[in-house]
């Protein structure tokens, strides 16, 4: 039987392994996709999701999540939620409701207070330490304040047939409080329908949002097109679209799975991701735009993990 399990960035890793087993194992894609998600949330060396994300330029850290069921479509999402362990439970908990699926701000906090979920003092020391040097730079050196998008998204196939799609971010480091970018926003962060697939994106959210672009990779998938070919086709195409209307574009990324396992990843900047299925163990892969809206996956060197390992557990001064 089919299964998998495919996420952005390195930083999920760990949690596609502990995805894996449970799908191996006959458990379903919503609780695959949770603890995937949740394992990125609870590190606090990741940057940009959860426990340890950078905050807004007020020094809040404010969070993003989302979950959607690909059998029923029902769908759950927070924005700008603070201080809640884990928005993905949130978000899932949400997408059981009829009304009121998607809050945000202290409507979202308070829901989840509610509901019991964990409080948490989610803004680490470290990552304080990097938004105080991050505003002494840019008083010292006319830097730009915005830096850093890297969202956790991810999709799961059970054998079962059941398909999920989720996301989790604290946003880009020093925006503007109640700023909100793509990854909680279906068709644009992310997108699943269990009778052909999934997709989810990462990347500069208000570029992101200029194009439904995980909700046309799974429509180009229920045309006949493969997971690469329908990431190819609607990233590249998108990207020299803005690129000539709006003059750039700014740095996303693409991730897909089928109903059958397979899988397409596509970016226009080097992007590294994690994915395991029926046929293969989880593995970390580095992909690079190609020639010709084409992209270039590889697997990754154990220099470069050695490499990102010392740079995200380095001391902050």
């Amino acid at each position: 039987m089919n299964y998998g399990t495919i996420a952005t960035w390195r930083m999920a890793h760990d949690g596609v392994i502990k995805a894996n087993e449970l799908l191996q194992n006959s458990g379903s894609s919503d609780d695959a996709l949770e603890i995937t998600v949740k394992s990125v949330e609870d590190y606090p060396f990741y940057k940009s999701v959860g426990f340890g994300g950078l905050p807004n330029a007020k020094g809040i850290l404010e969070m993003d999540a989302a979950f959607m069921n690909g059998d029923t479509f029902q769908l759950g999402a927070v924005a700008g939620i603070t201080d809640i362990k884990n928005p993905i439970s949130v978000a899932r908990k949400l997408s059981h409701e009829k009304f009121n699926s998607f809050l945000v701000g202290q409507g979202a906090t308070d829901y989840a207070i509610e509901e019991g979920f964990e409080e948490k003092e989610m803004l680490t020391e470290r990552a304080r330490k990097i938004w105080s040097n991050r505003l002494d730079d840019i008083k010292k050196h006319n830097l730009s304040a915005y830096d850093g998008h890297d969202t956790v998204g991810v999709v799961t196939l059970d054998k079962q047939g059941s398909m999920t799609a989720g996301t989790s971010s604290s946003g880009l480091f020093m925006k503007r409080p109640g700023r909100v970018g793509d990854s909680p926003l279906s068709g644009s962060g992310f997108y699943v329908d269990s009778e052909i697939g999934g997709a989810s994106a990462t990347g500069l959210g208000e570029d992101l949002m200029k194009g439904c672009l995980a909700y046309e990779i799974v429509r180009k998938m229920k045309e006949g097109l493969s997971p690469q070919e329908a990431c190819d086709q609607t990233l590249y195409s998108f990207h020299d679209l803005l690129t000539k209307r709006y003059g750039k574009a700014g740095a996303f990324s693409l991730i897909a799975m089928n109903n059958r396992g397979q899988w397409g990843v596509a970016t226009n900047v080097e992007f590294t991701f994690s994915v395991g299925n029926q046929e293969k163990e989880p593995a970390i892969f580095i992909a690079n735009m190609g020639n010709n809206h084409s992209t270039i996956i590889e697997p990754i060197s154990q220099e470069w993990l050695d490499a990102y390992e010392k740079r995200i557990k380095a001391p902050i001064k």
